[in-house]
Protein backbone atom coordinates (compact mmCIF):
# COMPACT_ATOMS: atom_id res chain seq x y z
CA UNK A 1 0.00 0.00 0.00
CA UNK A 2 2.87 2.28 0.47
CA UNK A 3 4.47 1.81 -2.76
CA UNK A 4 0.89 1.97 -4.30
CA UNK A 5 0.88 5.60 -2.43
CA UNK A 6 3.62 6.40 -3.40
CA UNK A 7 3.17 5.84 -7.17
CA UNK A 8 -0.02 8.09 -6.50
CA UNK A 9 1.65 11.18 -5.14
CA UNK A 10 4.31 10.99 -8.32
CA UNK A 11 1.33 10.93 -10.56
CA UNK A 12 -0.71 13.85 -9.04
CA UNK A 13 2.44 16.26 -9.25
CA UNK A 14 3.87 14.96 -12.29
CA UNK A 15 0.36 14.41 -14.47
CA UNK A 16 -2.02 16.33 -12.52
CA UNK A 17 0.67 19.27 -11.71
CA UNK A 18 -1.61 19.09 -8.53
CA UNK A 19 -0.50 21.59 -5.57
CA UNK A 20 1.50 20.15 -2.68
CA UNK A 21 -1.38 21.10 -0.56
CA UNK A 22 -3.78 19.06 -2.80
CA UNK A 23 -1.30 15.73 -3.28
CA UNK A 24 -1.24 15.57 0.52
CA UNK A 25 -5.10 16.22 1.17
CA UNK A 26 -5.86 13.65 -1.47
CA UNK A 27 -3.26 10.98 0.09
CA UNK A 28 -4.83 11.57 3.51
CA UNK A 29 -8.22 10.88 1.63
CA UNK A 30 -6.97 7.65 0.27
CA UNK A 31 -5.20 6.46 2.91
CA UNK A 32 -8.78 6.65 5.19
CA UNK A 33 -10.04 4.60 2.60
CA UNK A 34 -7.53 2.05 2.40
CA UNK A 35 -7.87 1.13 6.27
CA UNK A 36 -12.05 0.88 5.85
CA UNK A 37 -11.55 -1.18 3.10
CA UNK A 38 -9.20 -3.38 5.01
CA UNK A 39 -8.35 -6.09 3.64
CA UNK A 40 -10.10 -5.59 0.46
CA UNK A 41 -7.99 -4.10 -1.87
CA UNK A 42 -9.13 -0.93 -3.77
CA UNK A 43 -9.10 -2.36 -6.96
CA UNK A 44 -11.47 -5.21 -5.72
CA UNK A 45 -13.61 -2.61 -4.11
CA UNK A 46 -17.78 -2.29 -4.99
CA UNK A 47 -19.53 0.98 -4.84
CA UNK A 48 -21.31 -0.32 -2.41
CA UNK A 49 -18.25 -0.29 -0.40
CA UNK A 50 -17.40 2.79 -1.96
CA UNK A 51 -20.73 4.22 -0.63
CA UNK A 52 -20.31 2.69 2.87
CA UNK A 53 -17.05 4.52 3.46
CA UNK A 54 -19.33 7.53 2.54
CA UNK A 55 -21.68 7.10 5.11
CA UNK A 56 -18.96 6.00 7.72
CA UNK A 57 -17.63 9.32 7.39
CA UNK A 58 -21.16 10.75 7.22
CA UNK A 59 -21.58 8.92 10.93
CA UNK A 60 -18.46 10.63 11.83
CA UNK A 61 -20.04 14.37 11.33
CA UNK A 62 -18.28 14.40 8.01
CA UNK A 63 -20.05 17.60 5.95
CA UNK A 64 -21.52 16.99 2.96
CA UNK A 65 -18.32 19.80 1.49
CA UNK A 66 -16.21 17.54 2.81
CA UNK A 67 -17.24 14.35 2.03
CA UNK A 68 -17.59 15.53 -1.80
CA UNK A 69 -13.53 17.26 -1.06
CA UNK A 70 -13.25 13.40 -0.32
CA UNK A 71 -14.75 11.62 -3.07
CA UNK A 72 -13.00 14.11 -5.42
CA UNK A 73 -9.86 12.51 -4.14
CA UNK A 74 -11.07 8.70 -4.48
CA UNK A 75 -12.15 9.55 -7.98
CA UNK A 76 -8.75 10.63 -8.83
CA UNK A 77 -7.09 7.85 -6.99
CA UNK A 78 -8.91 5.21 -8.82
CA UNK A 79 -8.33 7.05 -12.30
CA UNK A 80 -4.77 6.72 -11.52
CA UNK A 81 -5.54 3.13 -10.59
CA UNK A 82 -6.56 2.54 -14.46
CA UNK A 83 -3.85 4.96 -15.58
CA UNK A 84 -1.45 2.90 -13.79
CA UNK A 85 -2.73 -0.20 -15.45
CA UNK A 86 -3.97 -2.00 -11.46
CA UNK A 87 -7.68 -2.39 -12.97
CA UNK A 88 -9.81 -1.62 -16.26
CA UNK A 89 -11.93 1.51 -16.43
CA UNK A 90 -15.18 -0.37 -16.59
CA UNK A 91 -13.96 -1.64 -12.79
CA UNK A 92 -14.20 1.20 -11.85
CA UNK A 93 -16.22 2.08 -8.60
CA UNK A 94 -16.27 5.47 -8.85
CA UNK A 95 -18.39 5.43 -12.42
CA UNK A 96 -21.75 5.28 -10.07
CA UNK A 97 -20.41 7.61 -7.06
CA UNK A 98 -22.41 10.42 -6.92
CA UNK A 99 -21.16 13.64 -4.55
CA UNK A 100 -23.41 14.42 -1.74
CA UNK A 101 -25.67 17.55 -2.29
CA UNK A 102 -23.84 20.91 -1.31
CA UNK A 103 -26.22 23.98 -0.37
CA UNK A 104 -25.00 27.45 -1.80
CA UNK A 105 -22.09 28.36 1.55
CA UNK A 106 -22.30 32.16 1.67
CA UNK A 107 -18.47 32.84 3.84
CA UNK A 108 -18.10 35.20 6.11
CA UNK A 109 -17.48 38.74 4.59
CA UNK A 110 -15.74 41.88 6.69
CA UNK A 111 -16.90 45.03 6.37
CA UNK A 112 -14.11 47.93 6.00
CA UNK A 113 -14.81 49.01 9.93
CA UNK A 114 -13.84 45.28 10.75
CA UNK A 115 -11.06 44.89 8.54
CA UNK A 116 -9.79 48.48 10.23
CA UNK A 117 -10.81 47.55 13.74
CA UNK A 118 -8.81 44.08 13.34
CA UNK A 119 -5.93 46.39 11.77
CA UNK A 120 -5.80 48.44 14.20
CA UNK A 121 -4.98 46.03 16.89
CA UNK A 122 -1.44 45.19 15.77
CA UNK A 123 0.95 46.68 17.88
CA UNK A 124 3.80 48.04 15.80
CA UNK A 125 6.25 49.20 18.85
CA UNK A 126 7.06 45.40 18.60
CA UNK A 127 9.68 43.51 15.63
CA UNK A 128 6.94 41.88 14.45
CA UNK A 129 4.05 44.37 14.11
CA UNK A 130 5.52 46.09 10.76
CA UNK A 131 5.43 42.71 9.86
CA UNK A 132 2.00 41.61 10.67
CA UNK A 133 0.58 45.05 9.49
CA UNK A 134 2.34 44.53 5.95
CA UNK A 135 0.37 41.00 5.71
CA UNK A 136 -2.62 41.95 6.38
CA UNK A 137 -2.65 44.84 3.88
CA UNK A 138 -1.20 42.19 1.55
CA UNK A 139 -4.08 39.76 1.95
CA UNK A 140 -6.80 42.46 1.47
CA UNK A 141 -5.11 44.37 -0.40
CA UNK A 142 -4.52 41.69 -3.06
CA UNK A 143 -6.83 39.00 -2.08
CA UNK A 144 -3.98 36.29 -2.05
CA UNK A 145 -4.83 32.61 -0.80
CA UNK A 146 -2.84 31.97 2.59
CA UNK A 147 -0.25 30.14 0.76
CA UNK A 148 0.30 32.66 -1.66
CA UNK A 149 1.22 34.79 1.10
CA UNK A 150 3.45 32.72 2.84
CA UNK A 151 5.86 31.96 -0.19
CA UNK A 152 5.90 35.49 -1.45
CA UNK A 153 9.05 36.13 -2.99
CA UNK A 154 11.06 39.26 -2.67
CA UNK A 155 12.11 38.79 -6.18
CA UNK A 156 8.65 39.11 -7.35
CA UNK A 157 7.63 42.46 -5.93
CA UNK A 158 7.69 44.67 -8.88
CA UNK A 159 6.44 47.78 -6.83
CA UNK A 160 7.79 50.56 -9.90
CA UNK A 161 5.02 48.56 -11.81
CA UNK A 162 2.72 48.69 -9.08
CA UNK A 163 2.29 44.47 -9.41
CA UNK A 164 3.57 41.58 -7.78
CA UNK A 165 4.10 37.86 -9.04
CA UNK A 166 2.35 35.20 -7.58
CA UNK A 167 2.65 31.19 -6.75
CA UNK A 168 -1.46 30.00 -7.08
CA UNK A 169 -2.40 26.61 -7.11
CA UNK A 170 -1.00 24.18 -9.01
CA UNK A 171 2.38 26.25 -9.54
CA UNK A 172 0.21 28.63 -12.07
CA UNK A 173 2.13 32.32 -11.61
CA UNK A 174 -0.46 35.67 -12.18
CA UNK A 175 0.17 39.18 -11.62
CA UNK A 176 -1.70 41.10 -9.28
CA UNK A 177 -2.58 44.47 -8.55
CA UNK A 178 -0.38 45.90 -5.30
CA UNK A 179 -1.84 49.61 -3.95
CA UNK A 180 -0.16 52.16 -2.40
CA UNK A 181 -0.95 51.13 1.35
CA UNK A 182 0.20 47.55 0.86
CA UNK A 183 3.63 48.68 -0.61
CA UNK A 184 3.72 51.19 1.97
CA UNK A 185 3.90 48.55 4.87
CA UNK A 186 6.20 46.27 2.87
CA UNK A 187 8.56 48.64 2.36
CA UNK A 188 8.28 49.40 5.98
CA UNK A 189 9.03 46.00 7.18
CA UNK A 190 12.14 45.28 4.52
CA UNK A 191 13.76 48.61 5.62
CA UNK A 192 13.07 47.69 9.51
CA UNK A 193 12.56 44.80 11.39
CA UNK A 194 12.92 42.40 8.29
CA UNK A 195 16.71 44.28 8.31
CA UNK A 196 17.24 43.14 11.89
CA UNK A 197 16.50 39.26 11.69
CA UNK A 198 19.30 36.87 10.96
CA UNK A 199 18.25 35.06 7.64
CA UNK A 200 18.22 31.51 7.56
CA UNK A 201 20.49 29.78 4.70
CA UNK A 202 17.60 29.11 1.53
CA UNK A 203 15.16 31.65 3.61
CA UNK A 204 16.73 34.76 1.95
CA UNK A 205 14.10 35.55 -0.69
CA UNK A 206 10.97 34.69 1.39
CA UNK A 207 9.10 38.08 2.36
CA UNK A 208 7.95 37.43 5.51
CA UNK A 209 10.01 35.73 7.85
CA UNK A 210 9.33 34.60 11.88
CA UNK A 211 11.90 35.90 14.47
CA UNK A 212 13.97 32.73 13.58
CA UNK A 213 14.76 34.29 10.31
CA UNK A 214 12.64 31.21 8.26
CA UNK A 215 9.17 31.83 6.17
CA UNK A 216 6.25 31.27 8.16
CA UNK A 217 3.82 28.75 8.03
CA UNK A 218 0.13 28.98 7.15
CA UNK A 219 -0.68 27.91 10.50
CA UNK A 220 0.89 30.57 11.90
CA UNK A 221 -0.78 33.14 9.67
CA UNK A 222 -4.23 31.44 10.98
CA UNK A 223 -3.13 31.89 14.55
CA UNK A 224 -1.95 35.53 13.83
CA UNK A 225 -5.32 36.68 12.63
CA UNK A 226 -7.67 34.47 15.08
CA UNK A 227 -5.79 36.66 17.84
CA UNK A 228 -6.35 40.21 16.27
CA UNK A 229 -9.88 39.29 15.83
CA UNK A 230 -10.73 38.24 19.35
CA UNK A 231 -8.99 41.48 20.67
CA UNK A 232 -11.04 43.79 17.74
CA UNK A 233 -14.21 42.15 19.27
CA UNK A 234 -15.11 41.07 15.63
CA UNK A 235 -17.89 37.91 16.24
CA UNK A 236 -17.68 36.60 12.78
CA UNK A 237 -15.75 33.04 11.65
CA UNK A 238 -12.43 35.26 10.48
CA UNK A 239 -9.52 33.16 8.75
CA UNK A 240 -6.89 34.22 6.24
CA UNK A 241 -9.21 33.36 3.54
CA UNK A 242 -11.73 35.76 4.57
CA UNK A 243 -9.31 38.76 3.98
CA UNK A 244 -9.76 37.20 0.36
CA UNK A 245 -13.41 36.88 0.47
CA UNK A 246 -13.46 40.33 1.21
CA UNK A 247 -11.41 41.66 -1.18
CA UNK A 248 -13.60 39.74 -4.03
CA UNK A 249 -16.67 40.78 -2.58
CA UNK A 250 -15.89 44.73 -2.34
CA UNK A 251 -14.65 44.88 -5.70
CA UNK A 252 -18.19 43.25 -6.47
CA UNK A 253 -19.86 46.01 -4.68
CA UNK A 254 -18.08 48.86 -6.25
CA UNK A 255 -18.67 47.58 -10.12
CA UNK A 256 -15.67 45.52 -10.53
CA UNK A 257 -15.80 43.19 -13.83
CA UNK A 258 -15.75 39.95 -13.31
CA UNK A 259 -13.09 38.67 -15.51
CA UNK A 260 -10.87 41.29 -13.89
CA UNK A 261 -11.65 39.73 -10.13
CA UNK A 262 -10.98 36.48 -11.50
CA UNK A 263 -7.71 36.82 -13.35
CA UNK A 264 -6.36 38.53 -9.70
CA UNK A 265 -8.10 35.64 -7.24
CA UNK A 266 -6.44 32.94 -9.56
CA UNK A 267 -9.71 31.77 -10.49
CA UNK A 268 -9.75 29.09 -13.20
CA UNK A 269 -13.80 29.30 -14.43
CA UNK A 270 -15.65 31.88 -13.80
CA UNK A 271 -17.94 30.27 -11.71
CA UNK A 272 -16.15 30.07 -8.96
CA UNK A 273 -15.50 33.92 -8.89
CA UNK A 274 -19.44 33.86 -9.62
CA UNK A 275 -20.24 33.37 -5.82
CA UNK A 276 -18.95 36.75 -5.32
CA UNK A 277 -21.89 38.20 -7.19
CA UNK A 278 -24.16 35.84 -4.64
CA UNK A 279 -22.90 37.72 -1.03
CA UNK A 280 -23.24 40.97 -3.60
CA UNK A 281 -27.00 40.06 -3.90
CA UNK A 282 -27.55 39.04 -0.26
CA UNK A 283 -25.63 42.26 0.86
CA UNK A 284 -28.45 44.16 -1.29
CA UNK A 285 -31.14 42.18 0.14
CA UNK A 286 -30.01 41.78 3.48
CA UNK A 287 -30.04 46.65 3.47
CA UNK A 288 -33.82 46.00 2.20
CA UNK A 289 -35.06 43.64 4.66
CA UNK A 290 -33.64 46.03 7.32
CA UNK A 291 -35.11 49.40 5.57
CA UNK A 292 -37.96 48.89 3.70
CA UNK A 293 -41.09 49.07 5.71
CA UNK A 294 -42.94 46.68 3.72
CA UNK A 295 -40.32 44.20 3.25
CA UNK A 296 -40.76 43.30 6.84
Amino acid sequence: MNTLLSRFRQYLALERNRSKNSIAAYTHDVSLLLSFLDPTPPEKATTEQLKGFLQYLYDQGMSARSQARILSGLKSFYFFLVYDGVMEDQENPTHLLDAPKIGMHLPDVLSLEEIEAIINTIDLSTPEGHRNRAMIEVLYGCGLRVSELVTLKISNLYFDEGFIKVLGKGNKERFVPIGGMAQRMVNLYMEGARKQLKVQKGEENYLFLNRRGHHLTREMVFMLVKKWTAEAGVEKSVSPHTFRHSFATHLIEGGADLRAVQQMLGHESITTTEIYTHLDNEYIRSNIASYHPRYR
